[in-house]
């Protein structure tokens, strides 16, 4: 008897602890419905309107007839073919899709998206939360950042708060509006992940990296903080499945924001460019370099009349701070640089031969591509040296395309030793430097081989079709 008069009693403490434990975990949770109510109406739908033959004339590079000009012989002839007004196009031939999400982030109607949302569409439709529909104009897009500005005619509409991701905590919350699949002003939240995140597509953009819903048709949509404040475009999921997999990614809205003013005022966007090829700094190579833990950004090619190149800046050197920014990774360098005004100097502390030096660097604009092939070799082959390699001299034709001066590299024929193929070195490979020497010709690069010390790790520099590379070479114990 008094044993199940203490067990009741016990019940019932644990019944009156969970009575007062739920209410705090339930009042410790944000509730986003006043913040979803409040922003929902700057939050639109986009979708487009595209011409199924002029979307294949885009993917062979076949010009609009309309934009021929008068005097042009053709002309005639196609708009004889095609029609004398431009092409009358039966509906089945024209697809409507709802692509993405915008948001609205001025009061006469300009409105910001992704660039990947708008970039193909002949006409954008802009669709309210009251379901009144508009039709936007471009006014400027950006593939680097994926960020675009259309705008519509009307007035007094409701806008967003602009803040800023730079005060963004990892595990803070966050909430998404947008369209997935179609589904108008969706509600979706989660955290911050991660920041500064850097993406193969594009490393001018930090993202920020959340565990938010987001799926096909979010793109272009805000991200929220608690205060009602947008921090990110919602622009990206990592997915193998083409749905949400608790990798959502983000453009700061420092970034979009950037963009959207250079685009308001030149329709173009201009960004800062050092002229360096770089890479990380891993163990292996820090042990090489002489550092004491991995950090910076490892320079692996100083692209000729850059304005790295003007500052005397050497391939080997790791920057390890830029304007006084710390560098923990080389991902960390490209925004830095990107969001830089051009034609001001940058103060750059770099590491060289052990040494840390304090460079001066004018920043240039960034040009529009950069792409460089690798040739096959047809050179005669050379013999085999202690690293496993069997490399020739490089042709001129080749030296041109890679745009390697005369007196550097010689071409890796063929991989047969453990220290080479342990390093990661791979035939069609160009090594350009070994042990922070420059490579000449196959007779000193052999000479260098000899040279090098057992049991040591050594920096190898190669070039090869996706740009240069610095490996670690580990030499094994005589």
């Amino acid at each position: 008897m008094i044993l199940a008069t203490k067990t009741t009693s016990l019940m019932a403490s644990f019944v009156l602890l969970a009575t007062l434990i739920a209410p705090l975990q339930a009042k410790d949770l944000p509730d986003f419905s006043e913040l979803a109510a409040q922003n929902a109406p700057s939050v639109v739908n986009i979708s487009t309107k595209q011409s199924s033959v002029r979307r294949q004339m885009r993917r062979f590079n076949i010009p609009d007839f309309n934009d021929i000009p008068e005097d042009n012989p053709f002309g005639d002839l196609l708009r004889r073919f095609l029609g004398e007004h431009g092409y009358q196009l039966p509906d089945d031939q024209v697809e409507k899709q709802s692509l993405g999400s915008g948001f609205i982030v001025s009061e006469d109607g300009y409105i910001l998206t992704n660039n990947h949302v708008v970039s193909e569409a002949d006409e954008i439709i802009v669709r309210m939360s009251d379901r009144r529909e508009f039709t936007a104009e471009v006014i400027g897009m950006d593939e680097r950042s994926d960020i675009a500005l259309i705008k519509i005619q009307a007035d007094d509409l409701p806008v967003v708060q602009i803040g800023s991701a730079k005060d963004l905590k990892v595990g803070e919350w966050v909430l998404a509006i947008g369209s997935p699949f179609g589904f108008d002003h969706s509600v979706t939240a989660g955290i911050v992940s991660a920041k500064g995140r850097n993406l193969p597509s594009e490393n001018y953009v930090p993202f920020i990296q959340t565990d938010v819903a987001i799926n096909p048709g979010n793109s272009g949509g805000p991200l929220f903080n608690l205060e009602g404040q947008v921090v990110g475009v919602n622009s990206q999921i990592y997915s193998r499945s083409g749905g949400f997999m608790g990798l959502s990614f983000a453009i700061p809205i420092d970034v979009a924001m950037d963009v959207v003013e250079q685009l308001k005022t030149s329709g173009r966007v201009s960004r800062g460019w050092l002229g360096v090829l770089i890479q990380d700094v891993t163990g292996e190579l820090a042990e090489s370099f002489g550092m004491d833990r991995p950090r910076g950004a490892l320079v692996a090619r100083v692209l000729p009349d850059s304005p790295a190149a003007k500052a005397g800046l050497q391939v080997g050197d790791v920057i390890l701070k830029f304007n006084g920014t710390t560098l923990r990774s080389s991902s960390e360098l490209p925004p830095l640089v990107g969001s830089s005004s051009v034609d001001r100097p940058a103060d750059l502390e770099i590491l060289r031969a052990g040494k840390k030096i304090q460079v001066q660097v004018n920043i240039g604009e960034l040009p529009q591509e950069d792409a460089m092939e690798l040739a096959q070799s047809t050179s005669p082959r050379v013999s085999e040296n202690r690293l496993g390699l069997m490399v020739s001299e490089l042709t001129g034709e080749q030296r041109k395309q890679l745009s390697i001066p005369a007196k550097n590299g010689v071409l890796v024929e063929s991989v047969t030793g453990r220290p080479a193929r342990e390093a990661g070195i791979q035939q069609g490979d160009v090594i350009l430097m070994l042990n922070n020497q420059d490579v000449e010709n196959v007779p000193q690069f052999n000479a260098l081989v000899k040279e090098l010390p057992a049991g040591k790790t050594v920096a190898v520099l190669v070039h090869r079709n996706t740009g240069p590379i610095f490996l670690p070479l580990r030499m094994p114990p005589e």
